[in-house]
């Protein structure tokens, strides 16, 4: 879940149909977004034209399970807003549509070749803009912390990305002993989380570890990251190292 707001511009559609429907990030750091051409956001970059326009995007990461307090984190994203100009549409669209393998039907091709928005005559239906970092911050379960602009240039997704939501809910159905089983690597903390919360959630995975919500009634959630022995490059070696995981609280 993401939203994108301009300081000074207010957005008349309280709906969210307005934000951003898709974005990426170039490999130069900008990130890259696809908005509705009627949007606060298209409107004030286009009016915009060479002025710096200072822009917020904010992202929500939610877990792709049913839990309570499903907010895993949030992150920030400030910088500079400008409409993607003539001669680089079709290489930004080229990467919007590589993340976003459906965005021809988002927009995407209406946006490197714009045509007129229904009943707004002269302004494109869907607009792609560039967002030029200046700063960022990420606030998760481990504390708030700034990330550099060259820092997140230099990030590259988690390999399990496309993968996470299926493969948390496969854990949880199919393999919910085991994944309660892991309390038992908690060290001095095994008896009280084990006795105490009889639910166990995989909540988020990623190519470090992964990460389970332990509930039960009358108590509060606690959550727990596991660490793989070692990163893990695809879904084959993430299958061992969830093995190797199952193995040791099993003793």
């Amino acid at each position: 879940m993401g939203s994108l707001s301009i300081p000074g511009v207010e957005d008349p559609d309280p709906s969210g149909l307005s934000a951003p429907v898709c974005r990426t990030v170039t490999p130069e750091g900008d990130v890259l977004l696809l908005a509705p051409g009627d949007s606060a956001a298209a409107r004030a970059a286009a009016y915009a034209q060479d002025d710096d326009l200072a822009a917020v995007m904010e992202i929500t990461d939610v877990a792709p399970v049913s839990v309570p307090h499903r907010v895993r984190g949030r992150a920030w994203v400030a910088g500079w807003l400008t409409p993607v100009r003539n001669g680089d549409r079709a290489r930004c669209a080229a990467l919007l549509a590589e993340r976003h393998p459906v965005g021809e039907l988002l927009g995407i091709g209406e946006a490197v070749h714009p045509q007129p928005a229904p009943g707004i005559p002269g302004r494109a239906g869907w607009l792609m803009l560039r967002l030029e970092v200046g700063e960022c911050a990420v606030d998760d379960l481990w504390g708030a912390e700034a990330v550099e602009p060259e820092e997140f240039a230099e990030a590259v997704p988690d390999p399990l990305v496309v993968h996470e939501a299926e493969l948390l809910q496969h854990l949880h159905s199919a393999h919910g002993p085991q994944v309660r089983g892991l309390c038992g690597l908690l060290g001095e903390r095994s008896a009280t989380v084990c006795g105490a919360r009889d639910e166990a959630t995989p909540v988020a995975l990623d190519r470090f570890g992964l990460r389970v919500r332990f509930t039960g009634a009358g108590k509060a959630p606690f959550d727990a990251r596991f660490d793989f022995p070692e990163p893990v490059r695809d879904v084959a070696e993430l299958r061992r190292a969830m093995h190797l995981l199952f193995e040791a609280a099993e003793g």
